[in-house]
């Protein structure tokens, strides 16, 4: 097994999620340099589509490393499944501008409620849904998946987590994704179920392709 794993993001939230779903402590780092990468065209129509198509990419940058990426976003029964894979470039899609100094997260968080205003659906259903592969010099080694269920509110709630999480609503926990603590997050959280089922088959293939073991 590989002595590091590389996460192909600089984005501090996902690099949080990761570090914290980490049960068997293997070294996680961002990929060196990925800020200066030229990111690929994620043009794939599905979350394992691009996240094979990134791991594969990345992974030529860190020749001889298993290289992480992920595919992520959020889907609403009431909007057939939208925003999907273009989560993160949801409120860009659609026009969506809202207040000037609306972050991001912000703005796809407006968009989402005002997409939801125009269909009558209550407490609408939704789920969160990750894919991570696994790539080293080119070649995906495994894929992981992971979803969690919830509703969607008609305002943000907590300020703990990023992207959807203030409206992602989790009925059993009485609480939205952006209010639990990280580590309660990650037992219930799309990214974390995906990354334990990408750690567990990659130990349980590596150590026949890699003499390296994990310290």
């Amino acid at each position: 097994m590989a002595s590091i794993l590389y996460i192909a993001t600089s984005n501090p939230g996902k690099l949080r999620d990761f570090a914290a779903a980490d049960t068997v402590h293997i070294p996680i780092a961002p990929l060196r340099g990925i800020k200066e990468i030229l990111a690929p065209l994620e043009d794939e129509p599905t979350f394992e589509g691009n996240a094979r198509l990134k791991a594969i990419y990345y992974s030529h940058h860190a020749p001889g490393e298993i290289v992480i990426a992920d595919d992520s976003g959020l889907e609403v029964d009431a909007l057939h499944g939208d925003p999907g894979v273009r989560s993160a470039r949801y409120a860009d899609d659609q026009h969506f501008d809202g207040p000037p100094s609306a972050t991001t997260d912000e703005r796809n968080n407006l968009c989402l409620l005002q997409a939801l205003s125009k269909v009558s659906f209550q407490n609408p259903t939704a789920r969160y849904h990750c894919v991570l592969a696994a790539a080293r010099d080119g070649k995906i080694l495994c894929i992981g998946d992971g979803t969690v269920e919830g509703e969607i509110l008609s305002a943000p709630q907590g300020d703990n987590g990023f992207g959807y999480d203030p409206l992602f609503y989790l009925p059993n926990q009485h609480k939205t994704m952006a209010e639990l603590d990280i580590q309660t997050k990650l037992r219930f959280s799309h990214r974390g179920r995906a990354f334990t089922t990408l750690l567990d088959t990659l130990l349980s293939t590596e150590p026949s392709q890699n003499q390296r073991s994990i310290t």
